[in-house]
């Protein structure tokens, strides 16, 4: 699932005097955007993917459909959703989730713009300490904020673990796609 923060936040927008739902649907349709510039950057590497919308827009993207994203999976292409789950007041992070957990997905991977979970933002803090591993329960008790609640609370209810790393070093993608041990792995 591919945010699109870059370019436009639905909360931000709403926060600035727009409706609530309306700058919600401009930040969908900038996920969109973001999956176009991935797939194009993933498929001149010889990538073969599909764009999956959750908006309709078949000149760009497949409409989520589960049976056929599955099929795309089992022969071995990368799926970029976007459009989160198409509806308003829904982060990535929860309709990233959502379609894991529907796709039977081993792990969701979280990049960000930090190596990983810490006990404190390392941008304020240098003497923050990053955690290789760290259970759900322990991120509940210390307060870390990894991904929005509903997210947080669909992945420990389904024991599904998340890999949070560093979207800006190089390679550190293909490394989390193919389980090398990257980041924060939170169980």
């Amino acid at each position: 699932m591919i945010g699109a923060g870059n370019i436009f936040r639905g909360i931000r927008g709403a926060e600035a005097g727009m409706d609530r739902a309306s700058a919600d649907y401009m930040g969908l349709l900038a996920t969109i955007m973001n999956g176009i510039a991935l797939q194009d950057a993933l498929e001149r590497e010889g990538v073969v993917t599909r764009q999956i919308s959750a908006i309709e827009v078949k000149s760009v993207a497949e409409p989520f459909l589960r049976r056929r994203v599955i099929r795309h999976l089992e022969k071995r292409r990368v799926v970029i959703f976007t459009a989160g789950i198409g509806s308003p007041y829904f982060t990535t992070d929860t309709a990233g989730v959502l379609r894991a957990l529907e796709i039977n997905a081993d792990v969701i991977l979280k990049a960000t713009k930090v190596d990983g979970v810490y006990s404190a933002d390392p941008m304020v803090d240098k003497n923050a300490q990053l955690y290789k591993t760290i259970r759900f329960e322990e991120v509940l008790q210390k307060g870390l904020k990894i991904m929005d609640a509903t997210a947080f609370q669909l992945c420990r209810e389904h024991d599904l673990p998340i890999v949070v790393f560093n979207l800006r070093e190089k390679g550190n993608i293909g490394k989390a796609a193919l389980g090398q041990k990257i980041g924060t792995r939170v169980y």
